[in-house]
């Protein structure tokens, strides 16, 4: 019954995950997102390409979307449902099946994630991301330095099983679809945030 639970809280998870604010936002205005600036369907290339009001309201949609799952996987299935099926909200929102499986990065998704299902942790990773941004204009550097901190952190609090594992698993994906930042970090050419349509 709980391995029903369990795929159950996964499904749901990843479909509500699909569901991208930043396409639907975005195919108003009579573009697709996903062929301008970095091509990703989250906040920050939203604010990039569209302005302000758009990305902010990106932002909302994928940060409630994601808190929405992690409380249904919780009534489900519990403090396991709740962990599955945050994981899978964020694989639904970087690869949406509705959409080609092109989609955004996942971490305004995984920030709401954090915060639900581990809120201590989430709330001190969420912190030092939006210090490094602040500090550094980089949105790759914060989002990336919020899921290795929540990692780091939730394997010294709450042990590998299942928290460690799960904050790894949120930290691959947000490494794996951040690789073109981490190159140009490195080589000193990403591109710093500054809040404004680029023109």
């Amino acid at each position: 019954m709980i391995a029903i639970k369990l795929i159950l809280s996964a499904l749901i998870g990843y479909g509500i995950g699909c569901i991208s604010t930043g396409l639907i936002l975005s195919g108003k205005a009579s573009v697709d997102i996903r062929d301008l600036g970095s091509r990703s369907t989250g906040a920050t290339n939203m604010t990039r390409v569209l302005g302000l009001r758009l990305g902010l309201l990106t932002f909302l949609g994928d940060f409630v979307k994601a808190a929405v799952a992690v409380l249904i996987g919780t009534l489900i299935a519990g403090r396991d449902g709740s962990l599955i099926s945050g994981l899978f909200v964020v694989i639904g929102h970087n690869w949406p099946f509705i959409y080609g499986f092109k989609g955004g990065k996942g971490i305004v998704c995984s920030s709401a994630v954090l915060l639900f299902a581990t809120p201590i942790e989430g709330l001190i990773s969420g912190i030092l991301a939006l210090l490094v941004i602040y500090i550094s204009r980089y949105v790759s550097l914060g989002s990336l330095t919020l899921l290795f901190s929540a990692a780091i952190l939730l394997l010294f609090t709450r042990g590998m099983w299942p928290y460690g594992a799960w904050g790894l698993l949120l930290l691959i994906l947000a490494g794996f679809q951040h690789r073109a930042n981490i190159k140009r970090l490195i080589n000193g050419t990403e591109s710093k945030f500054t809040g404004k349509k680029q023109t």
